[in-house]
């Protein structure tokens, strides 16, 4: 724990690895039950699940940490270079899986069960490849952060970590997908 005590940056970036997780287990569940055939399944679950997975942790949480957790830690120390480039080439990876796992929902809906393999392949290959990043900025980032960033760092990590953007006008896309995010957990299939 740093000097200045709890921090809201990392508290923020915990909770939203663990909506990611739980995003994740929900797909891993929702692609299982149609692969089984357990019913028919209603694919906007999913979809929304990706569109989740696209608008939040894509666009909100990966690039407020390259802008301000790793830009900061560069700036402090160079023992986490190599993590940081690895975990920034992960944020882009991140984005090219979900467009296959869109991709895949959608030859799915065209062609049926017999794409349901590779769909479930890609989303459990997501699913792993996404808490294998998590695990790597809790272990080795956020320990490092607390130990190398100065108040002011942090008062600049808190701030952008706590602030809602505004990219439609007024729209708090973050609330949005907070509501996106309870919807889809009240409705993945158990």
């Amino acid at each position: 724990m740093s000097a200045w005590g709890r921090r809201g940056a990392v508290e923020v970036i915990l909770r939203e690895h663990e909506q990611l997780a739980t995003v994740n287990r929900g797909m891993q569940e929702f692609v299982s039950t149609l692969e089984i055939g357990s019913g028919t399944q209603d694919l906007v679950i999913l979809r929304a699940m990706l569109y989740y997975i696209r608008e939040y942790p894509q666009q909100v949480h990966h690039p407020k940490e390259d802008r301000f957790l790793f830009v900061r830690l560069r700036e402090r120390t160079h023992e986490l270079d190599e993590v940081i480039d690895k975990l920034e080439g992960q944020h882009v990876q991140g984005d090219i899986q979900v467009r296959k796992l869109e991709h895949a929902l959608t030859r799915y809906e065209l062609g049926g069960g017999t794409t349901c393999a590779s769909l479930k392949c890609l989303v459990d290959e997501y699913a792993n490849f996404s808490s294998d990043h998590r695990r790597m900025e809790e272990d080795l980032i956020l320990p490092a952060a607390r130990r190398f960033l100065t108040k002011d760092d942090w008062d600049e990590l808190d701030a952008a970590f706590g602030a809602n953007r505004d990219p439609f006008d007024g729209v708090k896309l973050e609330e949005d997908l907070d509501k996106l995010f309870n919807m889809i957990v009240t409705t993945v299939p158990r």
